[in-house]
């Protein structure tokens, strides 16, 4: 069932009410045409509940814009949605085509900070957010009296003597409920064991993020990444108004699982709208993602909290090598990764993950 406008319909019932499914929901696949973004294909999925999300097959089928019933859920960056084309990859250039966005993929053979790795020059938080789609499905169907939205493509990572790792990646969302769901397979293609690391950028700003926003998770530790993240150490779960020449702070997070084995983390602004409560969150199995990074910006302009869970850290894939805990994949190895991220729209949906963290954290006692 749909449920729309405060009432569940069956698929007869709602077809019987519109002349085509496009009136409530659906998908719809376009190109960008100005600027920098110029060229990039975008799809844009609407749900019917309020959530509306655009992604781009030309940037990793990863999701620049969301937002819920006009009210943004991510933090957009000044750089727009660059074209591949532009993508710079030496040391920080990958800052140049940083939308920001719901989602930006690091990965798929390197992530985090910029690095030399067995004297291959990387850059930060590799290639695959910058890389076209190929074999793309954008399309909807229903099943039974449930009418599912899905966006589906094939990005690869290779070069000549290099690797060949292929994500091939699934985002669903169904038609009235405030969610998304992406299913991601990592294969490596090649002949060679080759290195692997996989990060998800979600990147929440205004409104969620505001003073007075709350970090929720079954948080067992916090461990600040470096001295700037020393600052207040105790506030990683707080967010002050935006701050003139606020540096970045990064906590490494170690989350309680519940029952079946996922982890749920959110972020929350209590105080939205006359206190009616607003937040996003992203759940997880902890098996396929055991890391998880906070990103703490509160700069202005560059105001912006990110959750990121990942297979590994953000120091660069040449700490990881040296730590030992850097992941590879043998020849026609598959890695899978499930996310959810959806909306918190009410205080008794932020009390109701409230609890379920709390009972995280008992079991994890």
């Amino acid at each position: 069932m749909a449920k729309l406008f405060g009432k569940d319909y069956s698929k007869k019932e709602l077809l019987a009410r519109v002349g085509d499914i496009s009136q409530v929901g659906g998908v719809r696949l376009y190109t960008l045409a100005d600027g920098v973004e110029r060229g990039v294909r975008a799809v844009d999925v609407r749900t019917g509940s309020g959530l509306d999300f655009t992604v781009l097959v030309d940037r990793g089928l990863d999701i620049s814009t969301a937002a819920y019933k006009g009210q943004p859920l991510a933090w957009r960056s000044s750089t727009g949605d660059v074209s591949p084309a532009y993508y710079e990859e030496p040391g920080l250039g990958w800052l140049r085509s940083f939308y920001g966005g719901l989602l930006v993929t690091c990965g798929l053979t390197y992530a985090g900070a910029s690095s030399v790795d067995k004297g291959k020059a990387l850059g930060l938080h590799g290639r695959v957010s910058n890389l076209p789609a190929s074999r793309v499905s954008a399309d909807a169907a229903w099943q039974d009296d449930e009418y599912i939205m899905w966006v589906h493509g094939k990005v690869r990572e290779t070069a000549v003597f290099g690797g060949n790792v292929e994500l091939q990646r699934c985002i669903t969302a169904r038609l009235g409920e405030p969610g998304i769901w992406i299913c991601d397979r990592v294969t490596n293609l090649g002949c060679q064991e080759t290195e692997h690391m996989m990060l998800y950028h979600i990147n929440i700003g205004f409104p969620v993020i505001d003073e007075g926003s709350r970090f929720i998770a079954p948080v067992k530790s916090s461990q600040p990444r470096d001295a700037d993240a020393e600052i207040e150490k105790e506030l990683y779960a707080s967010f002050p108004a935006p701050t003139a020449g606020f540096r970045e702070r990064l906590y490494y997070i170690d989350m309680a699982e519940a029952a079946d084995g996922t982890v749920t983390a959110a972020l929350v602004n209590p105080g939205f709208n006359n206190g009616e409560g607003f937040g996003v969150y992203v759940k997880y199995p902890k098996r396929e993602l055991p890391k998880f990074s906070e990103w703490k910006m509160m700069g202005e302009g560059t105001y912006v909290v990110g959750l990121e869970p990942g297979n590994c850290w953000v120091e660069g894939r040449v700490k990881e090598r040296e730590r030992g805990t850097l992941q590879f994949l043998k020849p026609g190895e598959t890695r899978e990764y499930h996310l959810e991220i959806g909306v918190l729209s009410s205080q008794a949906e932020i009390r109701e993950l409230e609890e379920d963290v709390q009972f995280a954290l008992e079991r994890a006692k």
